[in-house]
């Protein structure tokens, strides 16, 4: 159902390899700004209004999953130090992310981004 959503992989490998909780508290704060206007989205929704447009698509959930890091204190470079483990995370995360959205398209985007986190280090550990 979510397959536009295998074009992260470019922006999600940003992500991870920028860190979470070692991000500057300035950042977040825009991050929370930037992604505020999408949070009503759901998996269905966001793919209904953006899905012509892979990189909105694409940069709402990395906004997603910035914040979803930052909430579950997650530090990246911390949590999976093996550049080659880094380089395998957005794989599970895109696929933890399907999983998610198929299993409900009506679930919030940033519950199902937070549950493709959460699940993605849990496959790490």
């Amino acid at each position: 159902m979510i397959r536009p959503i295998e074009t992260l992989t470019a922006a999600t490998a940003c992500l991870f390899a920028l860190g979470g909780v070692a991000q500057a508290d300035e950042i977040m704060d825009q991050t929370f700004t930037a992604v505020q206007p999408y949070m009503h989205h759901s998996c269905g929704s966001v793919l209904d209004t953006f899905g012509d447009d892979e990189d909105k698509v694409a940069e709402i959930v990395r906004l997603m999953a910035m914040v979803s890091l930052y909430n579950r204190q997650i530090d990246v470079l911390a949590e999976v130090p093996d550049e080659q483990d880094r380089a395998s995370l957005k794989d599970e995360f895109v696929e933890e992310l399907e999983d998610a959205c198929d299993d409900d398209p009506g679930m919030l985007l940033a519950g199902a981004v937070d549950i493709a986190v959460r699940e993605t280090f849990r496959a790490f550990h």
